[in-house]
């Protein structure tokens, strides 16, 4: 596939993130799909065929590498990139249906079509919720299938057709596991910005419901105050009048 693709749809996203999304976004480029494209395909390529066992037995090497290697790791990661890149084009879907409301009412129906507010807000949200769920998913998943985060120099296979106890080894295991470590910090370090611009986002919204809430108090306030004031005003006139009144008859 062609990854500039993915990099031009996610570009879209940078002009409504916050700051913190677009260190998340330049993360992602730089530290994950640029290594992935530039050295970690080159790292991995024929896997299979540099695989080998201390046996010749057809078809031991394939079944022993499919057992220790289910998934090929390279092609685990890319799906990874793309599904936590994913939910980021849900904030582009939702801006684009904003324009397309306006198109059709051919009115202005938001102050800016790219604000973080209402709807866009929610879905900014989730999309921050799903980016963290894959990661961490992913990363489980990984440490579920390879047994951890570490590349083995020999594995022992006994599955059949191999006849005994087969000793099979991995082709440059120590390369492999640098480039497996930079791949689960980096995985860490978007999880941990994740939260982090999802706090961020949460602690904006609750302190202007507080300031909106103390705003709405403080005029209620003063139009209580008002109309205290109003009334008050009005029954010293009431009384004026009455004793004015009463002057008057008794003068008469």
């Amino acid at each position: 596939m062609s990854w500039s693709f993915l990099r031009d749809i996610l570009s879209g996203v940078n002009k409504y993130s916050t700051g913190i999304g677009r260190i998340w976004l330049s993360v992602v480029f730089i530290f994950r799909l640029l290594v992935y494209v530039v050295a970690a395909e080159n790292v991995w390529k024929d896997e299979q065929k540099e695989f080998e066992c201390n046996i010749r037995q057809p078809g031991c090497e394939n079944v022993c590498f499919d057992h220790f290697f289910p998934i090929s790791q390279v092609r685990l990661w890319a799906l990874q990139l793309i599904m936590v890149s994913t939910p980021s084009l849900l904030v582009v879907l939702h801006v684009a249906y904003r324009e397309s409301r306006e198109k059709r009412y051919n009115k202005k129906l938001y102050e800016n079509t790219g604000s973080m507010d209402g709807g866009l807000f929610c879905t900014y949200v989730i999309s921050l919720l799903f980016k963290t769920v894959f990661e961490i998913g992913f990363l489980l998943l990984f440490h579920k299938l390879y047994g951890g985060f570490s590349v083995p120099r020999l594995v022992k296979c006994d599955i059949d057709p191999c006849p005994n106890l087969v000793d099979c080894y991995i082709s440059k295991p120590t390369e492999k596991k640098i480039f497996l470590y930079f791949v689960v910090v980096t995985s860490g370090l978007c999880i941990i910005l994740n939260l982090c611009e999802l706090m961020y986002l949460l602690s904006k919204y609750f302190s202007k419901c507080c300031l909106k809430r103390y705003a709405e108090k403080v005029i209620s306030a003063q139009c209580s105050c008002k109309n205290q004031h109003q009334t008050l005003v009005q029954d010293v006139t009431v009384q004026q009048s009455t004793s004015n009144s009463t002057e008057n008859t008794a003068n008469s």
